[in-house]
């Protein structure tokens, strides 16, 4: 099993979920995030008032899936998530050890 993290701009976050959804990725988990990477934030003007906003407005969306559908899933949200422009975003990928479902108490693959 595989935990996929993926920061993407906000816009693009309807777009990534209906290619996920055709996938079979039944859940994801959604968070506002902040961040700069390599563009170290910008400037903005606001009221005729030159600014820098250091950290910008993120979505981090966590997937976990099987390992079969992995390379499927990173593949959809690349190319759903992709403006061609600085900021687009980071994928990683890690490994889940255990996963376990509250309710059912069902365990692994059958918890995703």
């Amino acid at each position: 099993m595989k935990l996929i993290m993926a920061i993407i701009k906000p816009f693009k976050l309807d777009e990534v979920r209906e290619a996920l959804t055709p996938l079979g990725v039944q859940g994801l988990t959604v968070s506002e995030v902040k961040g700069f990477g390599r563009q170290k934030g910008q400037t903005e003007i606001y009221r005729g008032a030159e600014y820098v906003v250091n950290f910008l407005p993120k979505v981090k969306i966590e997937v976990a899936v099987n390992d079969d559908l992995a390379d499927r899933v990173i593949e959809a949200i690349q190319t759903s998530a992709r403006t061609g422009k600085i900021g687009d975003g980071k994928i990683f990928v890690t490994e889940i050890q255990q996963a376990f479902r509250i309710r059912t108490g069902e365990t692994n693959a059958e918890a995703i």
